[in-house]
Parts: C-alpha cells; sequence; structure tokens
C-alpha cells in the first residue's frame, strides 16, 4: 500500500505491535475473568451476612476454597475477633443508616491463624421498590498501611481541634450551661447503683471511669437478687453521650430489671430489651442500640461452687481468672447489638466458678483505650488478656484494683468511658460471706 506521493508506508515498529497485541488481548478479556482475578478482593453476601459470591483473589488472599465459603460462612465468619466486634458496633449499623461505606480499617483471618489488615469498601444494593437486596463488598490489602494510618490520626486531631473549638462555643453560653449542669448531675446519679449490695458466699468490685465531667456516660452495670438465691448482674454502653445517651440509659437500666424478674433467664432479658429499643426508637427514623451482657449466679452444690449463665448482645466477651493461674475469655459468638433489628439473635455461655475464681465484665473503653507513642494504637483483647494471666489468680477487688492502675496508665489514650464489673467466689470462705468494693 503506498501513501498520497507515491512512496511506501513505513513498516510497523515493534513496539507498536506490541502494544496492539496487549490492547487486543485486553479487549478479549471476559468480565468474570476480570472479576476474579482483579487485583483486590470482590464478595457480594445476601443483607444477614450470608456470602453469595466471592473472587478468586480473596480466596486465595485467605487460604480458603469457594465450597467452603460460598453459602456457608457469613462475612464477618471471615473477620478476627477484634474485627468482628467493630463490624458489629459500627460498620453494620452505618451501612444500615447509610447505604454505603468507603475504607473501613478491618482484619481478616488466613487459613492456619494469620492476618490480613484490609481495607473494606462496601454499598448496599436496592431493588426497583427502593428494598436493599444485597451487599457488594470490595476487599483491598492494606499490609502496608502506616500512610493511611498516619491520615487518621491527622484526621482525629483535626476532630480534635474541631471539638476544642466547639467546646470553647460552648462555654461562651455560660448561663444555659449551669442550668443544663445542674440536670446532668442529678440524672447521671441515677444511671448507676449508688453501690453494690452484699451477695452471700461472693465477693464483688465494681470500678467506673467517666472520660468527661461535663457529658453524661453511657456506661452502666448492676447487681440485685431475683428468685431463690439466684442474683442477676450486667454491664453494657449504649451507642452516643449527652442527655440522649443518658436516656437511653435509663429506660436499658429499668428495663433488664423488670425484665429480670419477671423471667430470670439472660437471653429472655436481652430479648425483652431489644424488642423495646426496637420498637421505642427504630420508628422515628432514629434508631438508638446498646450492647449488654447479661448473667445469672446460682449456687450449686458445695464447696462455694456457682453457675454462672451469661447472654449478650455484640458486646466484649467476659474475662475469668482462674484459680490455677489461668485466664480465658468466655465467648458469647453471634449476639447482635441490642435494638437495631427486631427478633436479634443473642449469644449464650456457661461455666462454673470454684472457690478462687473470678468472672469480670468489661465495656470497651478498655479494649479501645489508644496506647504507643503516637497514640494510633488500640490496647485490644489479646493485651487484656495477658494482664488478666499476670494477675491470676486474684480476688475481685484486686482484680479491680489492677485494672483501675491500668486505666490511669493509659493517661489522655483513654477517652471514653470504661465501666468494670468483678465477681468471684473467696479462695477460703469469709466471716461475712461477701466483700464488695465501689470506686
Amino acid at each position: 500500500m503506498c501513501r498520497t506521493g507515491g512512496g511506501p508506508e513505513p513498516a510497523e515498529t515493534g513496539d507498536e505491535a506490541s502494544t496492539d497485541a496487549a490492547f487486543t488481548a485486553l479487549l478479549e478479556d471476559s468480565a468474570e475473568d476480570l472479576y476474579e482475578s482483579a487485583p483486590c478482593g470482590y464478595l457480594s453476601t445476601m443483607m444477614d451476612g450470608t456470602i453469595a459470591k466471592i473472587n478468586t483473589t480473596l480466596l486465595e488472599w485467605l487460604g480458603l476454597d469457594r465450597e467452603a465459603v460460598v453459602g456457608r460462612k457469613h462475612f464477618t465468619d471471615l473477620l478476627t475477633i477484634g474485627g468482628k466486634l467493630y463490624h458489629e458496633t459500627h460498620f453494620a449499623p452505618l451501612l444500615r443508616m447509610q447505604g454505603e461505606l468507603r475504607g473501613i480499617a478491618l482484619e481478616m483471618r488466613r487459613q492456619g491463624g494469620g492476618r490480613l489488615p484490609v481495607l473494606v469498601s462496601a454499598v448496599v444494593k436496592h431493588g426497583t421498590e427502593g428494598e436493599p437486596l444485597l451487599i457488594r463488598i470490595t476487599v483491598f490489602d492494606a499490609s502496608d498501611r502506616r500512610a493511611y494510618e498516619r491520615e487518621l490520626l491527622r484526621r482525629r486531631e483535626e476532630a480534635e481541634q474541631a471539638r476544642a473549638e466547639a467546646d470553647e462555643a460552648r462555654r461562651q453560653a455560660e448561663a444555659d450551661r449551669a442550668r443544663l449542669a445542674d440536670a446532668l448531675a442529678v440524672l447521671q446519679r441515677s444511671l448507676v447503683p449508688d453501690s453494690l449490695p452484699a451477695v452471700p458466699g461472693l465477693e464483688t468490685a465494681v470500678h467506673y471511669h467517666t472520660a468527661s465531667p461535663d457529658q453524661l456516660g453511657g456506661d452502666f452495670y448492676d447487681l440485685f437478687p431475683v428468685v431463690g438465691d439466684r442474683w442477676v448482674f450486667f454491664l453494657g454502653d449504649v451507642c452516643g453521650k449527652g442527655p440522649e445517651a443518658a436516656s437511653l440509659t435509663s429506660l436499658t437500666r429499668y428495663t433488664l430489671r423488670a425484665a429480670a424478674h419477671h423471667d430470670p433467664d439472660p437471653a429472655s432479658a436481652l430479648a425483652t430489651l431489644n424488642a423495646v429499643l426496637h420498637e421505642r426508637y427504630t420508628g422515628d427514623g432514629n434508631p438508638r442500640y446498646c450492647t449488654c451482657i447479661v448473667g445469672i449466679i446460682e449456687p450449686v452444690g458445695e464447696h462455694g461452687r456457682t453457675v454462672v449463665r451469661l447472654a449478650s448482645g455484640g458486646h466484649p466477651p467476659a474475662l475469668v481468672l482462674r484459680s490455677d493461674g489461668r485466664a480465658e475469655y468466655l465467648p458469647t459468638p453471634g449476639g447482635l447489638l441490642i435494638g437495631v433489628v427486631p427478633g436479634a439473635p443473642i449469644g449464650t455461655a456457661e461455666t462454673v466458678l470454684g472457690p478462687g475464681d473470678t468472672v469480670v465484665l468489661y465495656t470497651d473503653g478498655l479494649t479501645e483505650a489508644r496506647t504507643g507513642p503516637g497514640r494510633d494504637d488500640l490496647y485490644g483483647e489479646d493485651a487484656l488478656h495477658a494482664f488478666a494471666t499476670d494477675h491470676a489468680p486474684g480476688a475481685p477487688h484486686e482484680v479491680i484494683t489492677a485494672l483501675t492502675g491500668l486505666l490511669e496508665s493509659f493517661g489522655d489514650g483513654l477517652d471514653d468511658d470504661t465501666a468494670l464489673l468483678a465477681l468471684g467466689v473467696p479462695a477460703v470462705p469469709s466471716s461475712t460471706g461477701t466483700v464488695t468494693s465501689h470506686t
């Protein structure tokens, strides 16, 4: 073929031929191949979290087989314990309210016990009538995410600066704040008991740390007798702070008390609370929720042995310090936040406390305390387990004293309210039958 001037066309160079071949190969890629071999993980789940589709990239990252995942596992089954807790308390509620989330940091479990730090984005797909159909999730490998963490720290400092400026603005309205402070002081005193009652054959101890004297806390706890020689206890954390959180805390505490007196089964009490919160708050488009763990104590046999049955809705697992020096979590898997959905599943567990054994409940202010030189790491459940092992065995007041010292050591890294409650069987029966510590 000739050009207009009669000369021959220049021969196609090797680089141009290579580029054309690569472009042609790209056009021949199928959509399915692009999905399966993408440089990031993709999966789709039903609204209850059941995995309906997952690409080869994510399966290879986690070392899983497709047949063992699709239709058999939930998205939360792929997460670490900390990832599950964050999913239940933050990720899932925000996704339901907003319809999409972007760049959320989580950790996924690799086959064999390894962990994979990831950044997750999710979006809810809706039908033609606006009904939610499924959740599409994109997963990016974030093993090298220090730059991302520094960005998070910078944004946190900006948020703290914004909060400081807001505090300054509030201080200018001194007259209004004075009237509000009086009301808050009265309300705060009604949210937790003045002291714990004496429980025959048991030692108890409690500690409540308030992050800010200017705001009502959202943590709560209680201990009271029910039918026979059984005692019910609970501890939890409501969403938010301030007067709305205080109102929710008050409703939660007295609902649990009434429900436990009617039916002392922990799961039944939590189910009643879930129904009350969902009916009260969801209808007005402003859902309110809480995490909570409820237990019942019942002496069995001789030598002080006591059965403890627990039920949990999205709350961190209880920690048991054994008389032989072991410390172990008592997980209550499957429980969802209380008040988010009707008929939410509730995780249950049971253990027996012998002489010298102590069970400890806590709110996430403890495990989410900021540590490290830059205050950019979370204390976490692993560190708490190691701390408990170092202090086992320990009587309730000894354990609470140690944990109080731990909270103080966090300094300004402890930026959330924290409640601690410990109950244990004395190693040696005391003359009074009970020791109670309340700080």
